[in-house]
């Protein structure tokens, strides 16, 4: 489905599916950043009720959680988002404007 590491392919290999069409814009982009940050939040303020640790400590832990969350699922996020965008044009609902 991917030619790099968010780039679309124009065609599906297997099926020949028009991919040139779906634009899933920055949706993904939004969702990944509130659930990775989400997390990263939540983890470091439970850390810092908990230990009361220095700040550094707090921001060791925390950037690299958001940097592995957010590239990890950025991937997986667009692909369900085109997913959503082909079932919509397939199932027959009016084009969005």
């Amino acid at each position: 489905m991917f030619v790099g590491f968010l780039k679309v392919v124009d065609r599906c290999a297997v099926c020949g599916a028009d991919f040139t069409r779906l634009n899933t814009g920055d949706g993904a982009a939004v969702f990944i950043m509130q659930i990775s940050g989400g997390i990263s939040v939540f983890l470091a303020l439970g850390l810092q009720i908990a230990f009361g640790p220095p700040l550094w400590v707090l921001m060791i832990v925390a950037v690299p959680l958001v940097l592995a969350l957010s590239l990890g699922l950025m991937r997986p996020g667009k692909g369900v988002m085109i997913a959503l965008q082909m079932k919509d044009h397939e199932g027959g609902a009016a084009p969005h404007v």
